[in-house]
Parts: structure tokens; C-alpha cells; sequence
């Protein structure tokens, strides 16, 4: 199929090396292989066959082999070529040599390692990979008790892998994602007011509320992103298994992506302290003291970071609806009734927070403020989002789109229908016929075979004009109307 050569024959060989891309080429063999069988449909009748199309490679090798490749002078060429095949199937191995073929991968390979087995032959290997998984079965349960996760059967692999798995590794993401972005905007408004506080270690923040940010006011929405949001349903998962690809090169997750979500947390910080510095500075807008100003600070970060979290989401549901509008919800009516004149003559005590929050929200000006920030803040991403989705998606993004719009489907059909417009219609067959030699047509057209007329009768000869007439006075109405 390809005709290539290594281009350095010291560097490791793999398809990379070759110039051939593993997806293009299993896709551009399923093409292939569909076409072979749509042309073998329509060209032949009665027979049905198909050309045979490269499948990719296998290793089958036995335990007496792989003592000799897993010496020290073979074991990289056999971790060389093993990855470049679709399968490895070692036979005949000793529990020795499993964990031993587990810990070739781990040791050269920068890759998860995943084991599983049935049996206590198995247990070795299990507890060599980084992830072990045992299936409990008829040869008892040391497998299962030495490993991570257990099933009842081998084919719920599939599931755990590129459904339960792949979610789980989005969701994580997006949670480290958020945890080091909200942390980072509460954090550095800190940073900004010692400026202006001589670093005197004054908080700009109710005491309260610091206690309370990560506990209330920015997990629940994150918690329930956390539990169910996803990209596309389980089957569209389970037929796309490239999309469990992204999560292998840490794509996701990874140093690039972590600091981006630390200068963003900065940025944000930056931009909610000094445009509501601003706006308070001149005493025109807002005449405030030091609580209302924390307490304003407070409520924008809150809102913000919550919004920011509805931004990334995929898969909204009434409990996320829920979570995320409640939480902004309850974070009004707490400090409205902490700061409430009500609360302070219960427990007798002067709060200096008291009236804080009534002042500020019922202010229009503070909603002009969080609008101005909202804007500066949130329609950036939203612009960025939806342009990387529209223009550059990944493998991710176009397989919500193929879900949502049905993409593929449509082009299958029309990949369907297309060869059958060329298609030739068949003219009927001729009822004449040609022979080399003589044939019947002198007794055809001698009479003799004709049938005999019968006799008309008075009654025959009524009924036939009766039926004349009728044909003449429908043909007549037929034309009238």
C-alpha cells in the first residue's frame, strides 16, 4: 500500500516515523472496503464477493519465544514493532512473563498501562499495570481482590474504557480547569488591594465569605458539571473509539492548559478590581466605605466565576439549571440576612457589615458595574468558544456536531443513493425473437390455427350495442367535464 523508508535508521520505527497517519488510514481502509462491497453488489448478480482489503498487522508468539525477546538484547526490538500492530496475542506464557511483557511498557513507554484477567495466574500482572481490572468468574476471586475494578463479564471493557473512562476524564479535567481558575480570581483581589492597603495584611473580603466561597458560593454548579455533563451519548461514543484519543495525550489536561487557567483566574482578578476601583474612585457612581467595596468585590467574583462554569459545560440539565441559579440565589439571601438589622438585635451584636448588602444591591448603579465586568469578562470566551467550535473544532467538537446535525448520517445516505443515479435504466425485452431456421410462420399465417367465430344471436348482437353506446356517452362525459 505505501512504499516508504525510514528516514534514520538509529530513531525508534513507528508509523509516525513513515509519514503514515493511523487514523486517515483506517478510515481510508473502511472507505475502501465499503466501496469494494457497493461495486461487488452492483455489478454482480447472483455472486457475491469481495476484495480483500489490509486489515493491519498481529504478533502471535508463545511462551519459548518470549523468553528470547524479552532478553536484554531483543526486548526493544520487540517493544519496537509490538506497538505497530493491531494485536499481540501471547500464548503458552508463564504468570512471570505477563508481568514481565507489563513492565517492558511501563519502563521505555510513557503510556497508562491497563491489565485484566480472571484468574490467579493474572494477579501479577494486575498488580504490575497502573490500572488493574479483574473479572470475577469460575476460577475464584484473587484477581478481583487485586485489582482496581472488577465486572462480572470480559465485555464490559468497552464501557468502562470509552464511555465511563473518557467521561471521567473530561469531567476531572474541567474540574482542575475551574479549581485553579475561581481560586486564582478570589485570590489575587488580595493581591491588588494590598497596593492600595499598604500591605498592611487588611482583607478586602467578609470574613464569612472567605469561609464560605469554596464551600457555597462556587462548588455545587462545578459538582454537578462534575457528575453529568458529557460530549455525545453512549453509543455515539462506543462507535467512535478515536474519540478516547484525546484523553491518551492529555489533551485535556496537561502544563499548557493549567497555566492558561492560571493567567485567565489572574486576568479576571485584574479586570474585576480596578474597572470597580474605577468606577467607585470618583465618588460619583457609588459613595461606599470599605465593606460595601469588599462586599461588591464579593458579588462580581461570585457571578462571575459561576457564569464562567455555564460556559464550559456541554450537557445542561435541570439539575445544573438548578445548582448554578440557586447558588447565585442563596448568595443573596444569606448576606442579605446576615447583614440584616434583624440578625444584629438577636445576638446583640455590632456587625460592621450590617446594611451593607441592602445598600448595595438596591442600588441600579452596582448592576451597571457587574453588566460592564460581565461583558469585558464572559463575551471573550464566548467568542472564542464559538469560533474554535465553528471554524477549528477538534475531534471532539466535530463529533457534537455530527451528533447534533446528524452530519455523517446524511453524507452516508447521500454516498447511498449517488452511484444509483448513473445507474442505466433497463429497457424491456422484446417479445420477437430471431431463428437461423425456418420457422411456424407459414402456419400462422395459413388460418388453420385460427379459432372459429361463433354464430351472433339477436340477444349478442343487443348486448354489444348496448356496450358501444356506453363507451360513446363516457368518452363524451370524460371530455365535457
Amino acid at each position: 500500500l505505501f512504499d516508504v523508508q525510514p528516514i534514520d535508521k538509529t530513531q525508534r520505527l513507528n508509523w509516525k516515523q513513515l509519514g503514515i497517519d493511523t487514523k486517515n488510514f483506517d478510515l481510508f481502509r473502511k472507505k475502501s472496503l465499503q466501496a469494494s462491497i457497493q461495486s461487488d453488489l452492483e455489478d454482480s448478480f447472483n455472486q457475491f464477493t469481495i476484495n480483500e482489503f489490509f486489515e493491519g498487522f498481529a504478533i502471535l508468539i508463545t511462551g519459548q519465544a518470549l523468553i528470547h525477546a524479552l532478553s536484554d538484547r531483543l526486548n526493544m526490538k520487540f517493544l519496537e514493532i509490538a506497538p505497530m500492530c493491531k494485536a499481540l496475542i501471547c500464548c503458552r506464557v508463564t504468570p512471570m512473563q505477563k508481568a514481565q511483557v507489563v513492565e517492558l511498557v511501563i519502563k521505555h513507554e510513557k503510556q497508562t498501562t491497563l491489565a485484566i484477567g480472571d484468574g490467579a495466574n493474572d494477579v501479577s500482572m494486575i498488580q504490575k499495570a497502573h490500572i488493574g481490572i479483574g473479572i470475577s468468574g469460575q476460577e475464584g476471586q484473587q484477581a478481583v481482590l487485586a485489582s482496581d475494578f472488577s465486572f462480572g463479564q470480559f465485555r464490559y471493557l468497552e464501557r468502562l474504557l470509552l464511555i465511563h473512562g473518557r467521561l471521567s476524564y473530561l469531567r476531572v479535567s474541567k474540574f482542575l480547569r475551574y479549581f485553579f481558575y475561581k481560586n486564582f480570581a478570589f485570590t489575587f483581589c488580595h493581591f491588588w488591594f494590598s497596593f492600595f492597603c499598604g500591605f498592611s495584611a487588611q482583607t478586602v473580603y467578609d470574613p464569612m465569605y472567605g469561609a464560605l466561597y469554596n464551600s457555597l458560593f462556587s462548588t455545587f454548579p462545578i459538582l454537578f458539571l462534575s457528575i453529568f455533563d458529557r460530549d455525545v451519548n453512549d453509543n455515539y461514543s462506543l462507535n467512535k473509539p478515536y474519540l478516547y484519543i484525546p484523553g491518551q495525550k492529555d489533551e485535556f489536561f496537561n502544563k499548557k492548559v493549567l497555566i492558561k487557567s492560571i493567567f485567565h483566574g489572574i486576568l479576571s482578578s485584574l479586570l474585576i478590581f480596578f474597572i470597580t476601583y474605577l468606577s467607585i474612585s470618583n465618588g460619583k457612581m457609588i459613595e461606599m466605605d470599605l465593606q460595601s467595596f469588599g462586599f461588591l468585590i464579593g458579588t462580581i467574583i461570585v457571578i462571575i466565576v459561576n457564569l464562567q462554569n455555564a460556559l464550559q459545560i456541554w450537557y445542561w440539565t435541570i439539575y445544573y439549571h438548578l445548582a448554578l441559579w440557586l447558588t447565585i440565589l442563596i448568595y443573596f439571601l444569606f448576606h442579605l440576612t446576615l447583614y440584616s438589622t434583624y440578625l444584629m438585635k438577636f445576638f446583640r451584636t455590632n456587625y460592621t457589615y450590617v446594611g451593607v448588602a441592602k445598600q448595595i444591591l438596591f442600588d441600579p448603579k452596582f448592576y451597571l458595574i457587574l453588566i460592564l465586568i460581565c461583558v469585558v469578562l464572559l463575551l471573550p470566551v464566548f467568542i472564542q468558544e464559538f469560533y474554535q467550535m465553528r471554524f477549528i473544532p477538534d475531534e471532539t467538537n466535530k463529533a457534537r456536531y455530527n451528533q447534533k446535525y446528524r452530519y455523517e448520517e446524511k453524507a452516508r445516505f447521500i454516498e447511498h443513493i449517488r452511484p444509483k443515479k448513473h445507474l442505466r435504466k433497463r429497457l424491456p425485452r422484446s417479445s420477437y425473437a430471431f431463428a437461423q431456421q425456418e420457422g411456424w410462420g407459414k402456419l400462422i399465417t395459413s388460418g388453420i390455427m385460427q379459432t372459429k367465430k361463433k354464430p351472433h344471436t339477436r340477444a349478442s348482437h343487443d348486448l354489444n350495442i348496448h356496450q358501444r353506446k356506453s363507451r360513446i356517452y363516457s368518452t363524451n362525459l370524460t371530455g365535457t367535464l
